[in-house]
């Protein structure tokens, strides 16, 4: 496996299955960015990523994340992973609802210097919306 890969499972392993935030101080560059489409801005720095991932491990307590594939090429991984939890804490002004929600995504990472510099992620966030009944289940053609 290679040193960048390594990387990336050590701060996934770190943040979803251990709650160890030490990790992102050891791990994530201090001028980290990250580009989610479900956020209206960019997540910046340490405490940016903190706090993203803060905010879902408020609204699904019992959340996990397991790496499904990855592939490296230079100074970038792309992971392939699935997340899922309970979600019993307000999610984006969803309220609690109880149901156990799955979902699939893409994050691609560049790494500089040892350190996870900027990351793009992409999220199935229609399908975790229908888990939890925000939106109705689209219409099957």
């Amino acid at each position: 496996m290679s040193a960048n890969k390594e990387i990336i499972r050590r701060v996934v392993d770190g943040v979803w299955r251990d709650r160890n935030f030490a990790v992102v101080d050891e791990l994530v560059a201090q001028d980290y960015v990250a580009h989610d489409p479900t956020q209206t801005e960019p997540i910046q720095g340490r405490d940016g990523f903190k706090q993203w991932v803060g905010m879902y491990h408020s609204a699904f307590e019992d959340a996990t994340v397991t790496i499904d594939d990855q592939i490296a090429e230079g100074d970038q991984v792309v992971t392939r992973w699935t997340g899922r939890g309970t979600h019993t804490g307000e999610l984006m002004g969803i309220a609690p609802t109880g149901k156990e929600v799955t979902v699939s995504g893409m994050t691609i990472s560049r790494l500089a210097g040892g350190k996870i510099a900027e990351e793009w992620e992409l999220m199935d966030a229609l399908g975790m919306l229908v888990q939890l009944g925000a939106v109705p289940q689209p219409a099957t053609a």
